[in-house]
């Protein structure tokens, strides 16, 4: 495989401290400590160091530019558009409803049940929606049957990671790879090539979630769990004030917060307008209408005892226009959220949307105070209270994914096996190589709208662009890397320490290292860099290049050991209340035996001398 760059001495690259070498390894440090230290998005940050190599020179403009022809991102994003096909068209609902029918009421059945599910359907379309649409499901389980929730969501997470390993489009991770390495002339993987290991490491994590994960899953309490019962107990009721009512002239602080207990005032219009000032310094004017929040039972009790006129509504000359009963919803910060980076107090959610956040789960932490300042992330779980209007319009607006209950059911039937039709002719024309994966992507993704599966708009939407992004970024990096020498550099400090042992040990080397690196940056991240640098490992060794290419993918895809190296493990963090310590216990075992199980295996698949 030819690198792009002249075999040279150790003492020849010593000899080129070049602006453009520095600056890329400069680069690459800044990206890996803003990865670290969550200075911006990922794809921010990725887009950010393409713009970098390119005002540095390590890139040419017309060189940076090339990385929009790699496929990978494409497929991906087609691959997103085919998911969130089947997902609309009720495909991966009647999966879950599937569930629900078979999984019965002991956890070992559920345990299994779940797990089959999410890995099968994991292993062809994008693994996220796949734990979105399963995560209010169990955690509606749990609560019927009585199990918790936490000794659910971690099997649900692995098992949908491990379902992916076991085809080309189960994980992005494999297809950016993929994309990159037929850029230096590889041959491109089959649908199926990864499947033979990809069902080994299903069974070997099953086995190792039900005989020994299991013992060491955590009970935790979820959000909504731990707040007081009584906070169910509140209703929303709207009044207008008349022409006559004595607060008109008055501050509301002065009036109705003093002296009525226990009531809070989410929102005032006036003239059908939400006004945005500070409650401490709004007057009340006629025909103002005030949306507040009253202790249930209390209200009643004076409403409905004959003889007992409403004591608000006798002084203050109040007119009540509706009456509707409080929700408490406990939700998720999606990756695409314009939540994320922000505070709550600069979202305004009072004003905005006429709900209140009652408490922030982040990190294994409940923050139920002063917690207005906290930055969002994505992840973070709020527990917020309003009207059923009001909550979905928050997770219609903010990507804001609703967990408490299951989510609004979509509509099976015709578009359902339409949805399905077209997956399985995507799987089959694929598996029979009828034209390359990135071509069936794009014809799956417009079959999915010229049929009316998928609204435009909703395949706009369910695109994951911050992951786009992110691929774009690091291609860039990775291919200045390769330009200035700094992969080539690399790959030298690597022979220099591994270069006289077998390439069994130089593929468990590289197994590892993207392991830990999936773990602490990102997958996608990591894939995109590693690639230039694995195939000069393999070119350096003399050696096929294809099982060091297999390693990547499943060191970059198997990601168990921390909540922020997989996406969906980031999605059940919060959601299950776990600490961080939960999936490193877990997580770590899984992730070495899979190592041992990869160094032993993949030499026998794909053998080092064709």
């Amino acid at each position: 495989m030819e690198m792009g760059l002249e075999p040279a001495q150790d003492e020849t690259f010593m000899d080129l401290p070049t602006f453009q070498l520095i600056a890329v390894y400069a680069i690459l440090g800044l990206v890996v400590l803003a990865f670290f230290r969550e200075w911006a998005g990922p794809d921010i940050v990725a887009l950010a160091a393409l713009g970098a190599v390119i005002l540095t020179g390590a890139l040419s403009v017309e060189e940076a530019l090339d990385v929009f022809k790699n496929p990978a991102p494409i497929t991906i994003a087609c691959m997103f558009i085919l998911s969130a096909g089947l997902e609309r068209s009720g495909c991966i609902d009647i999966m879950g409803r599937l569930f629900q029918r078979v999984a019965g009421k002991g956890e070992l059945r559920v345990l299994i049940t779940l797990m089959l599910l999410a890995a099968a359907l994991s292993a062809f379309v994008n693994n996220t929606p796949v734990v979105v649409v399963f995560l209010p499901i169990v955690l509606s389980l749990a609560k019927t049957t009585g199990l918790k929730a936490s000794r659910l969501l971690i099997p649900l997470s692995f098992a949908s990671i491990l379902g992916g390993t076991c085809t080309l489009t189960g994980t992005s991770t494999n297809l950016i790879i993929d994309g990159v390495v037929q850029g230096y002339g590889e041959p491109a993987f089959k649908m199926f090539e990864l499947t033979k290991l990809g069902l080994v490491y299903a069974a070997v994590g099953f086995l190792y979630i039900l005989l020994v994960g299991r013992r060491l899953l955590p009970v935790r309490e979820t959000l909504d769990e731990e707040i007081e019962p009584a906070a169910n107990r509140y209703f929303l009721t709207q009044f207008r004030v008349e022409p006559d009512s004595p607060l008109v002239g008055k501050m509301l602080t002065d009036t109705l917060i003093k002296d009525i207990p226990d009531l809070r005032v989410l929102e005032v219009r006036r003239r059908g307008i939400p006004l945005a000032i500070s409650l401490a310094r709004l007057e009340i004017k006629p025909d103002d209408r005030i949306l507040l929040k009253v202790h249930g039972p209390g209200f009643h009790e004076l409403r409905d005892t004959e003889g007992i006129v409403f004591d608000a509504e006798k002084r203050f000359h109040l007119k009540e226009l509706e009456e509707r009963q409080l929700k408490l919803m406990e939700g998720i910060v999606g990756p695409q959220s314009s939540l994320i980076a922000r505070t709550l107090k600069d979202l305004r959610f009072r004003q905005r949307f006429g709900v209140q956040i009652l408490a922030v789960h982040r990190q294994g932490q409940d923050l139920r105070a002063d917690f207005g300042d906290v930055v969002l992330h994505f992840g973070d779980v709020l527990l917020i209270q309003g009207s059923v209007d009001a909550i979905n319009r928050v997770q219609r607006e903010l990507d804001f994914i609703k967990i408490s209950e299951p989510r609004e059911k979509f509509p099976a039937g015709g578009k359902a096996i339409i949805g399905a039709g077209i997956t399985l002719g995507f799987v089959l024309g694929a598996a029979f190589q009828v034209i390359p994966i990135a071509g069936l992507a794009l014809l799956a993704a417009i079959a999915m709208l010229v049929t009316g599966t998928l609204k435009p708009q909703e395949a706009y939407r369910s695109v994951g662009w911050n992951i786009l992004f992110l691929i774009f970024g690091m291609l860039a990096l990775g291919r200045a890397m390769e330009a200035t020498g700094g992969a080539q550099l690399l790959v030298d400090g690597i022979m220099r320490a591994f270069g006289g042992s077998s390439p069994v040990i130089v593929l468990a080397v590289v197994y590892l290292l993207s392991s830990i690196l999936t773990e602490l940056i990102s997958n996608n991240a990591v894939a995109a860099l590693l690639s230039p640098i694995v195939l000069g490992i393999a070119e350096a060794l003399g050696v096929d290049a294809r099982p060091f290419i297999v390693a990547m993918m499943f060191g970059c895809s198997a990601s168990f050991a921390t909540p922020i190296g997989y996406q969906t493990n980031t999605y059940i963090y919060g959601a299950g209340g776990y600490r961080f310590a939960d999936f490193a216990r877990i997580g770590i075992p899984l992730n070495l035996i899979l190592w041992v199980v990869a160094v032993f295996l993949i030499p026998v698949f794909w053998p080092f001398l064709p």
